[in-house]
């Protein structure tokens, strides 16, 4: 018999992932503040790798929201997932305008970027299994009058994602090479998630 099973993130893509898997859950948001996360994050943070400190950013609000979502679940296994870019040593959140995506996909281009994927299973108050990947995605170095049709096209859509595009759709025509697990990049590393999940019975092994 298997175990009842939440994804606790309202992300349309995690869980169109899931569901196509034929795997059987429903779905809670989370709620929870990923502003105040990150800002207790930063302040503790040391100085060293960067790169390495935003996967284990990715994967603290991954198990937040794991967390969060269990608390008031206990029956169930929930999952917390979540994904960050850095590039340069930068950190981005998703835009929050039409200028903001311009700006950064200006700073993207000609560049790689890094896609940190994070994921988390909660039981109860406990995080019973966690998972980071990572992605690198380099962009080309399209030209501004690209750049305006892209965004006149896609319009708000952009600002759905921390790098303003969708892999799956028109944002490919960005990138020039494309390293990293194609799941990872969608933010939801789904073979390693399937794998946990057979091996506690939530799914049919």
């Amino acid at each position: 018999m298997t175990r009842s099973l939440i994804l606790g993130s309202g992300s349309a893509v995690r869980a169109m992932l899931l569901s196509q898997a034929g795997v059987e859950f429903e779905v809670v948001t989370s709620e929870v503040d990923e502003d105040e996360i990150k800002d207790e994050f930063s302040k503790s943070e040391q100085l060293g790798d960067t790169e390495f400190a935003t996967d284990k950013l990715a994967l603290k609000l991954a198990e937040a929201k794991a967390l969060a979502v269990a608390a008031k679940r206990p029956d169930a296994l929930v999952i917390g997932a979540d994904q960050i870019l850095s590039c340069e040593g930068r950190r981005f959140d998703k835009p929050k305008s039409l200028d903001e995506a311009r700006t950064n996909l200006k700073f993207f281009r000609g560049k790689p970027h890094i896609l940190h994927g994070g994921i988390a299973i909660a039981q109860g108050d406990a995080i019973i299994w966690g998972h980071s990947d990572r992605a690198t995605l380099t962009m080309r170095g399209f030209t501004d009058a690209f750049l305006e049709e892209y965004l006149a096209r896609l319009g708000d859509e952009v600002l759905k994602s921390v790098g303003c595009y969708q892999i799956e759709g028109p944002g490919v025509q960005l990138f020039e090479r494309i390293e990293g697990d194609y799941f990872t990049i969608l933010g939801l590393p789904l073979l390693a998630l399937l794998a946990e999940l057979r091996r506690l019975a939530a799914v049919p092994a």
